[in-house]
């Protein structure tokens, strides 16, 4: 049982650093691009939006709960192979290869550039310093993995919403104009649009990396028992959720109103830059880099720490320490040296994967007879749809194939791969009906 119990406080808190764990860069350019586009249409759109923006994510964090700790045990219900080599994908796309140094990236660009001149940025050592120094925050912060509730939840979160409530209450006072028509695709089907636009947070992904984060940071506490475990996961991940979901509808309310001041923005960044400047003067640029430069560091260090703490689950032999230097001096380089190559190469990743997540953790709620086939026939089919998809995102189209999937259905919205994941499932419940029990479900998962 417990050495002692979470206070309602205690979960607060640690909802509140799952919610900046979540809350990246990305997060918050979405939503205001949302908003303008949607215009009138605003309230279907941020439907569709929080259903993939925030309630698969929150589906993420049950099944890590559910799965007793990280996404190796939860893959492992396919089959052992699978786990590793899955996990290890995973966490490098959205780690060391992609997710961490474009933290770095992003918040320079937005929290340092704008203040210096040009002649400074296009010099090169103004990047590379504030990456030394980002990243070097970033190491000390994840260092001690039992203090990032102490340092995100009740220090970093706290400071980002404020930077955030205030850009969203005063567009709500004082409005930049009136919500205009919808545009493009909301016009004609906003909720699918809004659907899409969330499933493109990768956030999903996220849940499944930053659930090792959680139950670390629940455990030092003392608590050892797998059923309360599981309890103030969920209970943190609602917290978490419902933020989220205030967040982003206060940001698409600020897009919505923005048309009059920046009218067919091209990315979400614009609109809050422009629409600071506008609400707040001068310092509206600082008011956005402070929330932006939050925003990517408690990312970074959650998913820094997430990384370190799987690479050394893997090889124990390594110590955590080690892995964080390793992961903060690669994505300090990589964030100096080809980011955009490097987006390049890995959005097409993943493209393949996040399908792949998300029929993972659909499918985890649910215990069958041989339920390894199960999932393995639907990831099969899953994975089928997604790698022909992530290689024409690389520009390599394999035409016969590409042509045979069209005539899926939702296929030319992106989800092509729903019908083929529904009928693999159904596949692996008939034939693993028939088959022997060789692999009893409640011993992998326990």
């Amino acid at each position: 049982m417990s050495k002692k119990l979470y206070s309602n406080k205690d979960t607060l808190v640690l909802g509140l650093m799952l919610f900046a764990l979540f809350f990246g860069a990305g997060n918050m350019i979405f939503p205001p691009l949302l908003g303008q586009g949607a215009g009138t249409e605003l309230t279907t759109a941020i439907i569709g939006f929080l259903i993939t923006g925030v309630g698969l994510p929150l589906l993420g964090v049950m099944a890590i709960a559910y799965s007793g700790g990280d996404l190796q045990t939860l893959a492992n219900r396919v089959n052992p192979i699978f786990g590793i080599i899955f996990s290890f994908i995973m966490y490098l796309a959205i780690g060391p290869f992609f997710g961490i140094p474009r933290t770095g990236t992003v918040a320079y660009e937005i929290g340092a550039t704008p203040f210096l001149p040009a002649s400074v940025n296009s010099a090169g050592w103004p990047l590379f310093i504030y990456m030394v120094l980002f990243f070097g925050l970033t190491f000390y912060l994840a260092l001690n993995p039992a203090k990032l509730v102490d340092r995100i939840g009740k220090i970093l979160t706290p400071l980002l919403l404020a930077v955030i409530g205030v850009v969203v209450i005063k567009s709500i006072v004082t409005p930049m104009g009136n919500i205009g028509a919808p545009t493009a695709d909301y016009a004609s089907s906003p909720f699918f649009k809004g659907f899409l636009e969330g499933y493109l947070t990768l956030d999903t992904i996220a849940a499944l990396v930053f659930g090792i984060v959680v139950i670390s940071a629940i455990k030092e506490k003392g608590i050892t028992d797998k059923k309360t475990i599981t309890s103030l996961c969920l209970r943190a991940g609602f917290i978490a959720a419902i933020g989220l979901a205030l967040v982003y509808t206060g940001l698409a309310y600020l897009g919505a109103t923005s048309s009059s001041v920046i009218a067919n923005a091209t990315n979400g960044g614009q609109i809050l830059s422009v629409s600071s400047n506008y609400l707040f003067g001068s310092i509206g640029a600082v008011i956005l880099g402070v929330a932006i430069t939050f925003a990517c560091l408690t990312t970074s260090v959650g998913l820094i720490s997430a990384t370190s703490s799987f690479f050394n689950k893997v090889i124990p032999s390594v110590s955590y320490k080690t892995f964080l230097i390793v992961l903060s001096i690669f994505s300090l380089v990589v964030a100096n040296a080809g980011l955009d190559q490097l987006i390049a190469f890995s959005l097409p990743v993943l493209i393949m994967i996040y399908p792949l997540a998300i029929v993972l953790i659909v499918l985890s709620f649910y215990r069958w007879k041989n339920d390894g086939y199960v999932m393995g026939f639907s990831l099969f089919f899953t994975g089928i749809i997604s790698f022909v998809d992530g290689l024409a995102v690389a520009d390599i189209n394999i035409v016969f194939l590409q042509n045979i999937f069209s005539h899926l259905p939702f296929y030319s919205t992106g989800v092509g791969w729903l019908i083929p994941a529904i009928i693999g499932a159904l596949i692996g419940i008939i034939l693993g009906s028939f088959l022997p029990n060789t692999k009893k479900s409640e011993e992998r998962i326990a």
